[in-house]
């Protein structure tokens, strides 16, 4: 870590604000004309597509760095062209964003997570998985984490990705620019399922996602200044949260079984050479002997 980073990750860690699990408090429904709704006394966010349109919401707050907690119920039965996204991003043509997109199938089909990273208003850095569980039977945990260090996707707690810092040597990393949360019910049929091939299908309507706990262990941005600027007693151990050697081999695991698409290894797509970052992050070769 260069002492300049260091410095900053010092300052950061001295405060952060943590926000409670109220939607009427921490988001604002941004469109669908009547098909997102607050519910349960804060509690409780859905959103609803039905064939006119689907709808969203966004966190009140913008953060430089955080643990921001959602659980999700995905849209039950044939949910084939529908995509929920759940992410941050930030503002003007060269923005940062962190993507978790649920991607709708049919019934008995595994929804695939499509996960993406932008730097600079530049993404190309899917990594998509098929979960250990039908993540339209309850509510599971996802979260993103975001520290000068690192990007990692979770889900239920545990890592499915990471995405290092590797300014060191040229590769973009989100550092400068605040985001905010958003999140939406879509149609995207044209690609969502298998391609596009399959579409969908309007007899089901209304189709509904559920959101509850939404929590921003996070450094809040406003008027050109963070939260941790200040001074606390508070630790956060997010922002130096890193894998030890039992969750890199687990997280190795969980990619091995339930990883079904990685840009790293898309030499058709790249075939003038792979992204920097994975020739970076690759393992060494195997000494002979």
């Amino acid at each position: 870590m260069s002492s300049s980073l260091g410095l900053a990750v010092s300052v950061l860690l001295s405060f952060a604000v943590a926000s409670a699990a109220n939607f009427y408090t921490d988001t604002n429904i941004t469109w669908g004309d009547g098909r997102g709704k607050i519910l349960q006394n804060g509690e409780l966010l859905t959103l609803t597509l039905d064939k006119w349109s689907g709808a969203g919401f966004e966190s009140k707050d913008e953060y430089l760095f955080g643990k921001i907690d959602m659980k999700i119920k995905l849209v039950p039965g044939n949910s084939a062209g529908l995509v929920t996204t759940y992410y941050l991003r930030s503002h003007g043509a060269t923005w940062d964003e962190i993507d978790f997109e649920f991607l709708g199938n049919l019934t008995g089909d595994p929804i695939t997570v499509h996960t993406n990273i932008y730097c600079g208003g530049k993404g190309d850095r899917e990594q998509q998985f098929h979960l250990w569980f039908d993540p339209s039977k309850d509510f599971h945990l996802y979260t993103i984490l975001w520290n000068p260090n690192r990007i990692s996707f979770l889900v239920d707690s545990t890592v499915i990705r990471e995405f290092p810092n590797m300014e060191s040597i040229g590769i973009p990393f989100p550092t400068k620019q605040p985001m905010r949360m958003y999140s939406s019910l879509w149609n995207a049929d044209d690609w969502a399922t298998r391609g596009g091939r399959v579409k969908t299908d309007y007899s089901h309507v209304p189709f509904t996602a559920a959101y509850k706990g939404y929590k921003a262990d996070a450094c809040v941005w406003a008027n050109g200044k963070s939260s941790c600027s200040g001074s606390s007693t508070r630790p956060n151990s997010w922002m130096t949260q890193k894998l030890d050697v039992a969750g890199q081999q687990r997280l190795k695991a969980i990619q091995k079984k339930y990883m079904i698409y990685n840009y790293c290894v898309d030499t058709w797509r790249f075939p003038k050479g792979l992204p920097k970052e994975c020739i970076a992050a690759a393992p060494p070769p195997k000494q002979r002997g």
